[in-house]
């Protein structure tokens, strides 16, 4: 039997309390359990979502992808989401080395079925779906935070904190979707740091900011500046989420208030300045270190890692949100498979894992390249020569899952990057020299405080 909290009162207090009982036991009600909870419910299967703050809570991630559309769909939280949704018709690259800014829309892509996509408040979007998963019957218990998983062959035992006292479940299978949290992984020593694109993030809610006339007020937008890259996502209300994500050695330079550096941080970038003349800030700012990491492990005999439970590369592309759900889709398939044909469950694993593993793979060749010359010019002079701006605009909206063929089209363009980058090498050799030397940083694993 294998213990995950190493916490030996948590173990006499689960010990003396009745088990509760239920097929599929969920940590965290963020998107990749609501949906998981939904689909198994769907399914007819007893499921339990443990999740440890309570709905609505504040959380970054805010833009999603046209991907995600026919999801909700299927969940029934269409409409829903609609309501507070704003629409994102497509993405904005402004960089300081370029006279213009490149717009790409969605309705480009070489299947353009769903041309939008929306921003919203996580907040709501996140209180939606997890309502959405009560409805259809699953258990949620909130303000309930998990301290203990053991593993057997019969399934898995779970301890939990809620109204000051430990309770205990068994189940026959476990979904971590506990997002940064990462319990299962953490705890088993799955999870690393991912060295190839190590990074971190400042970020806060301004109102008042400035806005493009029409449809394209909606566009999230992406300005690079010395340091890494700005996200500005405009939402319904007239907030605006503003982020930077930088290479922690930058970071760990701050010598004034977090408040204070993040101001400094947004007149490094003109473009980005002059849009924020006139807004004022209305939440407080955050920042979170060891932005991109990965697990070793998808999956075990009774556990699933979902979403940012199982990874996380970077928010550019706005992939965090669809990635979950996506996961939390195949999940709630493969632990249905598993239920119902205990003798297909080692096949049903393995198709998670390969599946699960998919989309990080694709996303992230093109995210360890965002700040990269080579890219830089591709994005702001894209061509369509093989339909290779057709074939990232699918990629960009998150099409990677279906029967589109864009990975012909995607292999030449990755075929183009590398020749910019031969064309740009003094270019290219220092981005390179100077990333290394930013990652070879260490020490900068927990949140940073103000």
């Amino acid at each position: 039997m294998s213990n995950l909290s190493g916490n030996p009162q948590h173990d006499a207090g689960a010990a003396a309390s009745a088990a509760h009982c239920t097929d599929v036991l969920i940590i965290g009600g963020g998107p990749a359990g609501a949906t998981a909870a939904t689909l198994l419910r769907e399914r007819g299967h007893r499921v339990t979502v443990l999740e440890k703050a309570r709905h609505p809570r504040f959380h970054i991630g805010e833009s999603l992808l046209p991907a995600n559309l026919p999801l909700f769909d299927r969940l029934g939280v269409a409409e829903a989401v609609r309501a507070i949704g704003m629409p994102k018709w497509g993405a904005e690259f402004v960089s300081p080395r370029h006279a213009h800014s490149q717009t790409f829309e969605f309705a480009e892509s070489w299947d353009c079925t769903h041309p939008h996509a929306y921003h919203v408040r996580r907040s709501e979007f996140d209180s939606i779906l997890i309502r959405q998963a009560a409805a259809a019957g699953a258990e949620v218990i909130e303000d309930c935070r998990v301290c203990d998983v053991q593993f057997h062959a019969a399934g898995v035992s779970v301890t939990a904190e809620r109204d000051g006292r430990l309770e205990n479940w068994q189940a026959q299978y476990l979904l971590d979707a506990s997002g940064r949290d990462t319990f299962v992984a953490a705890r088993l020593g799955l999870k690393y740091r991912n060295t190839k694109h190590n990074s971190a993030a400042m970020f806060a809610h301004f109102t008042g900011a400035g806005r493009a006339p029409g449809k394209d007020g909606g566009n999230i937008s992406i300005y690079w500046f010395e340091h890494g890259w700005f996200w500005f996502i405009p939402l319904a209300d007239g907030t605006s989420s503003v982020g930077a994500v930088v290479w922690p050695h930058y970071l760990k330079q701050r010598r004034t208030g977090l408040h204070e550096f993040f101001l400094a941080t947004i007149t490094l970038c003109p473009a980005l300045a002059a849009r924020l003349a006139q807004a004022s800030l209305s939440t407080a700012v955050e920042a979170t270190g060891n932005y991109c990491y990965s697990s070793r492990r998808s999956c075990g005999p009774r556990f699933l890692l979902l979403g940012d439970a199982y990874a996380f590369i970077d928010p550019v592309f706005s992939t965090g949100v669809w990635l979950a759900m996506r996961s939390g889709e195949l999940g709630a398939a493969t632990i249905d498979r598993c239920l119902r044909a205990p003798q297909e469950a080692v096949s049903a694993l393995w198709d998670f894992d390969r599946q699960v593993r998919h989309g990080p793979r694709v996303f992230s060749w093109f995210i360890y390249r965002l700040t990269m010359p080579a890219m830089r010019e591709l994005l702001m002079h894209p061509r369509n020569t093989l339909r290779m701006k057709e074939a990232m605009l699918s990629m960009l909206a998150g099409d990677i899952y279906g029967k589109v063929p864009i990975w012909g089209a995607l292999r030449c363009f990755k075929g183009l990057y590398y020749i910019t980058s031969v064309i740009l090498l003094r270019r290219s050799w220092l981005a390179v020299w100077r990333r290394h030397r930013y990652i070879r940083v260490r020490g900068f694993e927990t949140p940073v405080r103000s």
